[in-house]
Order: C-alpha cells, then sequence, then structure tokens
C-alpha cells in the first residue's frame, strides 16, 4: 500500500485477513514503529479480581478443601471465577479426591425427604491436650499424647487416647445430616443415635421410612433390627465390601473430616467434640450443596416449622 499504492481491500483479500488490521500494520509503517507481533493483552483491566481476593480464594482452598460454589459463597464472587483462580493456580484438582474405581457413577435420588436415610460411623483419632501430631509435629504430638490424663496404658507402654466414633444420619433427598459423637460403636449406641435422629427429623417435619448402612455389627445385630421394626422404618444394607452404595454419608464424612475434624488445630479432643454443632449447623443452614442447586440442604426441607412465616 505505501510503495505501490494498492487498495486496502485488495491488500485484505490477498492476505486473507480484515482491512483494520491492515490498516494497523501501515498506520505502523508510517509512524516508523516497530513491526514485531505485539501482545493482545489490554493495558488496564479494571473489572479484574483483585489480588487480596486471589491469596483469600488460594488460601480457602488449601485449608478448608472446598468446591468452587461453596468458596463463591464466603467471597461473593462467581463460582467460574473461583474455578479460573484455582485453575490458574493448579489447584482444581485435589488429589485424594481422583478415585479411580474403574466403573461409571451412578447418580440416584429419592424424591421427597424421609424416603431414605443413610447411616454410618465414622472413626477419629482422638486428640491429646495440648494438639496432635498434624499440626505440632510428631515430637511434640508425642509428648502431649503422653502427658494427657485419663487413657489407659499398652502393654509396650505407649499411651493409647481410644478413639472418636461420630455417628450420623443422613437425609438421602435434602442431604440434611444429623450427627452425634460416642466413644463406641455398640448397637446399643447406634440405636440410641436412631431414637434421637428420627426425633430430630420429625420436628422438621420429615418421616424416616428406609434406613440404609453397611454391615457393621451395630446394624446386623437383632437390637437394630427390632428397633427398625418398632419404629416402622425398612432397614437396608449394603452389598459387602460396596461403600460406593452408602456413598452419600461416605462422602458427608470426608467434608467433614475436612471442615471440622482436621480443619484447625484443636487444644484437646473436648474442643474438638464443642465445634461440631456449630459446623453442622453451618452445613445444614448455611453452606451451599452442588447437589442441592447450589442451595444449603435444608432448603429442601419443606414442611419445617416456622419457615414460611
Amino acid at each position: 500500500m505505501v510503495e505501490d499504492g494498492w487498495p486496502i481491500s485488495e491488500v485484505a483479500a490477498r492476505f486473507q485477513v480484515s482491512w483494520p488490521t491492515v490498516k494497523r500494520w501501515v498506520d505502523r509503517y508510517l509512524a516508523g514503529e516497530p513491526m514485531q507481533d505485539r501482545s493482545s493483552r489490554p493495558r488496564t483491566s479494571p473489572n479484574k479480581t483483585s489480588k487480596s481476593v486471589t491469596k483469600r480464594c488460594v488460601s480457602l482452598r488449601m485449608r478448608l478443601r472446598e468446591g468452587p460454589v461453596q468458596l463463591a459463597a464466603r467471597l461473593d464472587i462467581a463460582p467460574s471465577t473461583v474455578h479460573r483462580i484455582l485453575t490458574t493456580a493448579r489447584l482444581n484438582r485435589l488429589s485424594y479426591v481422583d478415585r479411580a474405581t474403574g466403573e461409571p457413577i451412578r447418580r440416584y435420588e429419592h424424591p421427597h425427604p424421609g424416603s431414605l436415610v443413610h447411616v454410618d460411623v465414622k472413626k477419629l483419632g482422638n486428640i491429646p491436650d495440648g494438639g496432635g501430631w498434624r499440626y505440632v509435629g510428631r515430637r511434640q504430638g508425642e509428648r502431649n499424647r503422653a502427658a494427657t490424663p485419663g487413657k489407659p496404658k499398652s502393654k509396650w507402654h505407649n499411651p493409647k487416647l481410644g478413639y472418636a466414633f461420630v455417628h450420623t444420619v443422613i437425609d438421602d433427598h435434602s442431604r440434611v445430616a444429623y450427627t452425634e459423637v460416642h466413644d463406641d460403636e455398640t448397637a446399643v449406641t447406634a440405636v440410641g443415635v436412631l431414637h434421637r435422629a428420627v426425633e430430630w427429623f420429625a420436628e422438621r417435619g420429615v418421616t424416616i421410612q428406609r434406613v440404609l448402612s453397611d454391615n457393621g455389627g451395630a446394624y446386623r445385630s437383632h437390637l437394630w433390627r427390632d428397633t427398625c421394626e418398632a419404629l416402622s422404618i425398612t432397614p437396608k444394607r449394603t452389598r459387602p465390601y460396596r461403600p460406593q452404595t452408602n456413598g452419600k454419608v461416605e462422602r458427608f464424612h470426608r467434608t467433614m473430616a475436612d471442615g471440622w475434624a482436621y480443619a484447625r488445630c484443636y487444644t484437646s479432643e473436648q474442643e474438638r467434640r464443642d465445634a461440631l454443632p456449630d459446623w453442622l449447623h453451618q452445613y445444614n443452614h448455611h453452606r451451599p450443596h452442588t447437589a442441592c442447586g447450589n442451595q444449603p440442604p435444608f432448603s429442601r426441607l419443606i414442611n419445617v416449622p416456622g419457615q414460611y412465616s
């Protein structure tokens, strides 16, 4: 165009580019500017996510291990923005999430609350006074364990702190969870939890019809069978060595472990147990759940007293 006087339309057709591109290059040539390729990135991005929000998003991801929907609710930004931040930071996938079962995922959901509830027990090691080894290190954790009073001794003189057994009853349709912490997983304890869970759900307008459990000793006992019969509940059990069938309560326990059990440094086992009701309220009433349309599980309970007042 400059040397031979070609029209801009012919040059654009010759090189298969738009005429604004030809005009832009010609203007640069006439102005004596360098002809190297330039980045198309804008000089300023007024709507770019601030660095403080990005840092907080990454920090919450590493500390709470929550997904984009949950983090978006905490940060008041779009889930797609959270996913972009996590992808840039290479945190969009957690290694422990990948479960190579070799089988396709089969999703199901019962039609209304109470149609089916899942029950299971999560076993957690008790925390010694002063903090456990996950946060204070192995050496200090052993000292704290040895200094914690009221624990039995093993034959190797290694102090045992015992275990906390978290009994959970979770509704299949709404994902609303009821949880208690006990020192054992016997049939008597499991039956007591079931009685209190039935009353707790009934106060919220939910009548339990079926209960699904694994093949643990408590759930195979005659006491469990007779209790379900007295409560007009149909007991069901999963296929042996097939925990995927009870996957909703298993997944809840993993969320609970990340959000409560190992979320921060507890200085004692009692402090951790005292923190459970607040976390459970956050889960049921406020935490967005992807299976509930990014709404909290309690939004699926339609007969809660005072819900529409």
